[in-house]
């Protein structure tokens, strides 16, 4: 099938890959979108698949929004048979959706209808979800509400950060993908309706959702944290400045601490939560490098009285 892609982020890669070394499918453009800046420097770059589709001479299309006129006019110029999509990041407009025959096929990681939305493998982290996996689904006006046409599952391990978790169904889900295409292409594939129970939303998680909340139980601490890593990166607050925290582990029988109260020894460094106390593993103060906990605690000395908040 002749096929526009559709993806912006490092997660799209796999399955444009994929798609470009497919022998049955031809990709004639991508749209993904408009170069932002990024980096310490703030300097404008071109999203990861734009960076792809240039390496590999394909079209790039980079609309403002997808309902441009002059976007739509080249999507019907270029005659899709099909646009598989992977974290574009915009909303679709009916006038682009009825433009290639097959319809628009998003790949999703989620087990639709659980965690709808722009986040679902964070959401998925975040409420200790023990099965995830991802859909490949027909797009629909609606949000991640179209019929599903394949499914894959994944556990979720007790140290998955979402970046982890992320990075196998991106790659699970390429060959899904592929698979889903090909099987629209020679008639054999269906999609079935989603069940109207079970329907949750995942919402993107923002840099105030990842400030953690010490009088937190402690499961809930290691969750939100391992949900957000790589984005938006967890952070508390030390001596009025900011602190970004990676993964901690559960220290359920070390001795109860207040919460936020931190105890510094020589190889661990333990906080207090509103249960168990936890062990910080990485930390970054702000405008330094990224450090240990037991090297970070041995500039700082935090004193009796110092807290994480």
């Amino acid at each position: 099938m002749r096929l526009v892609f559709a993806g912006t982020p490092q997660t799209a890669l796999p399955s444009l890959r994929a798609l470009i070394g497919s022998p049955r499918h031809e990709v004639v453009a991508v749209v993904t979108r408009p170069d932002a800046q990024s980096g310490r420097g703030r300097k404008v770059h071109p999203s990861p698949v734009a960076q792809l589709a240039e390496e590999s001479g394909i079209e790039i299309l980079r609309p403002a929004k997808a309902s441009d006129p002059a976007f739509l006019e080249r999507l019907r110029e270029l005659a899709p048979d099909c646009c598989p999509v992977v974290a574009y990041g915009a909303l679709l407009p009916q006038a682009a959706l009825d433009i290639p025959r097959h319809g628009w096929v998003n790949l999703h990681f989620s087990l639709l209808p659980a965690w709808r939305g722009a986040a679902p493998v964070q959401h998925a982290v975040l409420h200790g979800d023990e099965i995830t996996g991802a859909c490949t689904f027909q797009i629909v006006k609606e949000l991640d509400a179209g019929p599903v046409y394949g499914v894959l599952t994944e556990r979720i391990q007790p140290h998955d950060t979402s970046g982890a978790l992320l990075e196998r169904l991106a790659e699970a889900g390429a060959e899904l993908l592929v698979a889903t295409l090909d099987g629209i292409e020679d008639g054999t594939l269906e999609a079935r309706p989603q069940p109207p129970e079970g329907v949750s939303y995942a919402p993107k998680l923002t840099v105030d959702d990842a400030r953690v909340d010490w009088a937190a139980p402690a499961m809930r601490i290691d969750r939100l944290i391992r949900a957000c890593t790589p984005s938006p990166g967890a952070w508390s607050e030390f001596r009025g400045q900011r602190v970004k925290l990676g993964p901690v582990r559960l220290a359920p029988g070390a001795e109860r601490l207040k919460p936020g109260e931190i105890s510094a020894g020589k190889k661990a460094v333990l906080v207090g939560t509103g249960t168990h106390p936890v062990e910080l593993g990485e930390v970054q103060p702000q405008g330094k490098r990224v450090m240990t906990a037991v090297e970070w605690a041995r500039g700082v000395r935090p004193a009796p009285e110092d807290r994480l908040a």
